[in-house]
């Protein structure tokens, strides 16, 4: 038995769940759902210095609601941002294997128990 090859595990995720899930918790829980390991911790990084640099800079007073949509608007970015990216990289997957599949394509197999 073969192991699948990395687009094949891509392409073979749900492209809108792992947008939605890439969006709704905002922190690239979409890319553990693609598998996709690299992204998740840069993601997962950057969503946590943009919390410490919050805290860093604002220090012992309380957040303005300027800082708080700051903040807020920061997180929402990210999402975006990590939306776009799973759901482009999902159709490179699907592409790369169409093309695959056009230019190696699979002989039936002929015989009684095939």
């Amino acid at each position: 038995m073969d192991n699948p090859s990395k687009e094949q595990i891509l392409a073979a995720s749900n492209g809108w769940i792992a947008t939605i899930l890439n969006f709704i918790p905002g922190i690239g829980a979409g890319y553990i759902y693609q598998r996709r390991w690299i992204p998740y911790f840069s993601t997962a990084s950057a969503v946590t210095v943009w919390f410490v640099l919050g805290a860093f800079l604002n220090g012992d007073t309380e957040p303005t609601k300027i800082e708080q949509l700051i903040g807020i608007g920061g997180l929402f970015l990210i999402s975006i941002t990590t939306m776009i990216e799973a759901k482009i990289a999902h159709n490179k997957a699907l592409l790369i294997l169409e093309s695959q599949l056009k230019a190696n394509p699979q002989k039936k197999k002929s015989g009684l128990f095939r």
